[in-house]
């Protein structure tokens, strides 16, 4: 199970081996006249043509972009590059996670510009929310992004969104609780000797993306090995399955084991009271922030299941800009995506949030490449992950049943003695009609 999802793309763009890609294309910024689908060809006034029309956009991005100030920054230098266009703002905070949920709930009435995690993108198509995205943004993306990138972002062979950084998680740890070497294993890091208030490790499942890597480690798999194979159904409850659960009964229920829920990691990490936890890059200032130079950063590590040792594997995606296919000004929301998406605004992004970014000029800079947080973005993306499984029948049923397996597990449901029995449930439900 354990593959290098960037292998065909390594060659040439780091010594670390952080993306190269399909071509050197420009980063300039896409003319506001772009099609938002290929055969749209509807222009907009010249900038030098004396025209100016007013045009608001509403735009939805993650609180991140809005408190550093980023976006702000972003808005002015685009009304700077398009003096066609007098422009009014509309800004609204919504997390990517959350994204398709609330561009669902009325497209027409949603955000122009939405920021979001690619796996939600089958629904944002079979719904018609999101536009296929042509012309010279499409060039855009396909020359300057490596192919693995470009693919979290279509469907049908179809482009729909501009990837702008890199979404799967590592691991954080605090160095005056855990060494080098103590951190390769999940049994290094429970055997370390804490004090008695603190926590070796961290158990968060967020609603299922963390906890896959327990069973995509061990060899199981949903749908097959790059999950589009529904047929192939989930394997969950076979002896593997039965013994990684077994391990995580005996992990969650691990008093050395902090549970999310039940206590925050803002609240351990100021007084040096939690040693490992998993997380992404978005959160690295707020962690380092706090403990500084103790902050260490890893890959996942293995676990050991019936005496073998397994590699945690991630699920590997990206973030991705977005525009709604009912927009009333879509010209100057395309171009609007794709300026955030270009080479400059995911450099500015990086520096300001610490996004990692997918654009192969901006990932190629010395600041890029010589950043800690960028190498082991890439050490997890290359060695320790796999590709998120993104069909509508995927994401329909596994967010809902593999989240509930963490839940189940803390309240007692699912115990030693039923574990087959709850497997075997939890399999059924994720079988495709």
């Amino acid at each position: 199970m354990k593959r290098r999802i960037f292998a065909m793309f390594l060659a040439g763009v780091m010594a670390l081996g952080l993306l190269t890609g399909c071509g050197g294309g420009s980063s300039d910024t896409p003319s506001s006249s772009n099609p938002s689908t290929p055969s749209d060809t509807t222009d907009t006034p010249s900038s030098n043509s004396g025209e100016v029309t007013d045009v608001t956009l509403k735009v939805w991005c993650p609180s991140n972009q809005i408190d550093t100030g980023i976006l702000a920054q972003q808005q002015e230098a685009f009304q700077a590059e398009h003096p066609e266009w007098n422009l009014s703002w509309d800004v609204t905070a919504v997390g990517e996670d959350t994204c398709k949920d609330e561009v669902l709930r009325d497209v027409e009435a949603a955000a122009d510009v939405f920021f979001f995690a690619n796996d939600q993108l089958p629904d944002l198509v079979s719904a018609g929310a999101i536009a296929q995205l042509g012309g010279s943004t499409a060039d855009m993306v396909n020359s300057t992004m490596a192919q693995a990138v470009i693919d979290t972002a279509m469907s049908d062979g179809k482009l729909y969104a501009i990837p702008f950084t890199h979404n799967t998680f590592f691991m954080y740890y605090d160095k005056t609780l855990l060494s080098e070497d103590q951190i390769k294993t999940v049994e290094g890091i429970m055997s370390a000797e804490t004090a008695d208030n603190a926590y070796n490790f961290y158990f968060e499942s967020s609603g299922g993306w963390k906890l896959g890597a327990w069973y995509y480690g061990a060899g199981l798999s949903v749908f097959g090995a790059d999950g589009s194979d529904l047929a192939a159904g989930c394997d969950w409850n076979n002896a593997t399955g039965l013994a990684v659960t077994n391990y995580l009964i005996d992990l969650i229920n691990n008093p050395k084991c902090a549970y999310d829920g039940e206590i925050a990691v803002s609240e351990l990490i100021t007084d040096h009271r939690i040693g490992a936890w998993f997380d992404g890059a978005w959160n690295y200032d707020t962690y380092h922030d706090v403990l500084g130079d103790d902050l260490g950063l890893a890959v996942i590590p293995t676990f050991n299941v019936n005496g073998k040792d397994c590699q945690l594997l991630s699920f590997y995606g990206s973030k991705c800009i977005g525009v709604n296919a009912k927009s009333s000004n879509p010209a100057a929301a395309v171009a609007f995506a794709a300026f955030l998406g270009n080479a400059e605004n995911q450099t500015l992004r990086f520096e300001k949030s610490a996004q990692i970014p997918t654009n192969n000029d901006a990932a190629n800079s010395d600041a890029v490449k010589s950043d800690a947080l960028a190498t082991v973005l890439v050490n997890e993306s290359n060695n320790c992950s796999v590709m998120q499984p993104v069909s509508t029948t995927f994401s329909a049923r596994y967010w809902t049943y593999a989240g509930a397996i963490p839940t189940e597990i803390r309240s007692g449901e699912i115990n030693t003695g039923n574990v087959q029995e709850k497997l075997d449930t939890f399999v059924a439900a994720m079988t495709a009609e």
